[in-house]
C-alpha cells in the first residue's frame, strides 16, 4: 500500500468531520479506548501536555513544541485539522510524519479499523499516539479536536492541560451557552493534574474552577500571571514585552503576527512554569521558540503573510472571537483600500459573524470544496441582507486573483472565514 492509497482508503472508508460535519462524530471514547488497547495502548508510553479550548489552541501548541525542541527534548506534536497535507497533523521535532509509516499503519491495522468503524479522526489519533510511542518521544503535545470531554485525545493523562479560551462555535454540538462549552472544554482537566486557563474569563471561569475543585487539581489563569504588551510588528514577527507577578519584564518576538498572540502567549508561559518541575530549559531557549515557531514547527495559516504590494494575509479564523481577533490584528496594518475574501462551511453562525466585517472592505465570496462547505451564493446573500455587497466566486485562488487584480500596491487583501478555504491556497507553501 502506498501513502496515496492509505489516504484515500482513510477518506473513502471513514466519516470524516471537515467534509460531513457532526454525522462523523462518533460519541464516547470507546471506539479509540478499542483502537488504544489493541495498539498497546502506546499514549501510556510517553508523557503529554493536552491543549484544548476554542481559539488559540493551534498556535499555543506550536508554541510550547518550539520551545521544547529549543531545549532539545524529542517532541512531538499532534494537531487537526492539516492544510496541505495529511502528514502536518502528526510530528515529531518539527518533522511531518514519513509517507510509508501512514502507509505502513493502515496496511498492518486495516483490518482491525474495518472491524471496529471508527472515525478519521479517531484513527488519526491512535496513529500519533502509537508513533510518538515508538519513536521514544520525551513530550508530545496533544491538541483537542473538538470539545474535550468526549474528544478523542482525552485518554490521555497529562502533565499540564492547557485550556486557551472559551467562544461561540460548534454550538450544535457543544452547547448552546458559553458555560455548556466551557464544562465541555473542562472535560480535559484530570484529577491532580494542574491545569492552566489563557483567559480569565467571568462568564466561564467558575466552569473552570468547580472543575478543578472536583478533581482536586491546581488550576491558574495565565492572564493573572502575565501581562504582555505588544510592541508591534517587524520583519521576523512580534516585539513583546512580558511582565510577570514579580515586576520582572521580559523582551520576547513571538514568530506570529497576529496581535491575538499576545493572549496565547501568557498561557504558553504559565504552562511552561508548571513544566519546569519535571522539565529543564532556558529562557534562551524559550525565547529561541517563540521566536522560530514557524520554522521549527511548520505552523501554517496564522496571520500568514503571503506577499507584499499588495499585501496578502490568511488566516484560519472561523468563528466569532477569530473574525473578531483577525480584525483587531488588521488594524495594526497600514492600507488604502481592504479587500477581503471569505469564505465559511455551512454550520457556522454566520448572524453573529457577519456583523464584525468592516462596511468599507471591497468583498470576494468564494467556497471550500467541501461537502461541508457553504454554498457560495447563500454567503453572498448573508452578507447583502447586512447591507454588504460583492462578488461570487467558484473558489478561494479564483477570488483572490481578482482580488490582486484590482488591488493597488497599497492595498490589503484578507483570506479567511474557514481552515478549508486558506487550505486550498496555491500561494500557500505545500
Amino acid at each position: 500500500m502506498t501513502y496515496s492509497e492509505a489516504i484515500d482508503y482513510l477518506y473513502a472508508q471513514l466519516p470524516v468531520f471537515h467534509r460531513i460535519g457532526a454525522k462523523a462524530l462518533k460519541p464516547g471514547l470507546d471506539n479509540i479506548l478499542k483502537l488504544c488497547e489493541y495498539l498497546g495502548n502506546p499514549q501510556e508510553k510517553f508523557r503529554t501536555i493536552h491543549v484544548g479550548g476554542t481559539n488559540g489552541k493551534g498556535s499555543s501548541s506550536h508554541l510550547l513544541a518550539a520551545v521544547l525542541q529549543s531545549a532539545g527534548y524529542k517532541t512531538g506534536l499532534y494537531t487537526s485539522p492539516h492544510l496541505k497535507s495529511f502528514t502536518e497533523r502528526i510530528r515529531i521535532d518539527g518533522f511531518p510524519m514519513p509517507d510509508a509509516e501512514i502507509a505502513d499503519f493502515v496496511k498492518t491495522h486495516k483490518a482491525f479499523i474495518e472491524d471496529l468503524k471508527p472515525s478519521f479522526f479517531e484513527v488519526t489519533v491512535g496513529m500519533a499516539f502509537d508513533y510518538f510511542a515508538r519513536q521514544n518521544v520525551d513530550l508530545a503535545v496533544i491538541e483537542v479536536g473538538l470539545g474535550g470531554r468526549l474528544d478523542s485525545t482525552n485518554i490521555i493523562t497529562p502533565l499540564v492541560s492547557l485550556i486557551t479560551n472559551i467562544g461561540w462555535d460548534h454550538s450544535d454540538i457543544l452547547g448552546d451557552s458559553l458555560q455548556k462549552i466551557a464544562s465541555e472544554k473542562s472535560g480535559i482537566i484530570k484529577p491532580g493534574v494542574p491545569v492552566v486557563i489563557s483567559e480569565r474569563d467571568p462568564e466561564t471561569q467558575a466552569v473552570f474552577e468547580d472543575r478543578a475543585r472536583a478533581c482536586q487539581s491546581p488550576i491558574v489563569f495565565a492572564s493573572d500571571v502575565y501581562a504582555v504588551t505588544d510592541f508591534g510588528a517587524h520583519e521576523n514577527g512580534r516585539l513583546l514585552s512580558v511582565t510577570d507577578q514579580k515586576g520582572f519584564i521580559a523582551g520576547m518576538t513571538v514568530g506570529l503576527l497576529g496581535t491575538y498572540q499576545l493572549k496565547n502567549t501568557a498561557g504558553v508561559l504559565a504552562t511552561l512554569d508548571v513544566l519546569k518541575n519535571e522539565f529543564d530549559f532556558s529562557q534562551s531557549a524559550v525565547q529561541n521558540g517563540f521566536a522560530k515557531v514557524i520554522e521549527l514547527t511548520g505552523l501554517k495559516g496564522r496571520w500568514q503573510v503571503l506577499q507584499q504590494n499588495p499585501t496578502v494575509i490568511c488566516d484560519t479564523a472561523h468563528n466569532e472571537p477569530g473574525i473578531l481577533s483577525v480584525l483587531e490584528s488588521l488594524e495594526t496594518v497600514s492600507y488604502q483600500q481592504l479587500h477581503l475574501v471569505v469564505g465559511f462551511v455551512k454550520d457556522k453562525d454566520l448572524s453573529k459573524v457577519i456583523r464584525l466585517f468592516p462596511k468599507g472592505a471591497r468583498y470576494y465570496f468564494c467556497q471550500p470544496h467541501i461537502p461541508r462547505a457553504l454554498d457560495t451564493e447563500l454567503l453572498a446573500e448573508a452578507f447583502r441582507a447586512e447591507g454588504f455587497g460583492g462578488e461570487v466566486f467558484p473558489d478561494v485562488n479564483q477570488a483572490l486573483e481578482a482580488a490582486k487584480n484590482r488591488a493597488n500596491p497599497a492595498d490589503c487583501i484578507l483570506v479567511t472565514g474557514s481552515t478549508y478555504v486558506v487550505a486550498e491556497l496555491n500561494q500557500l507553501e505545500a
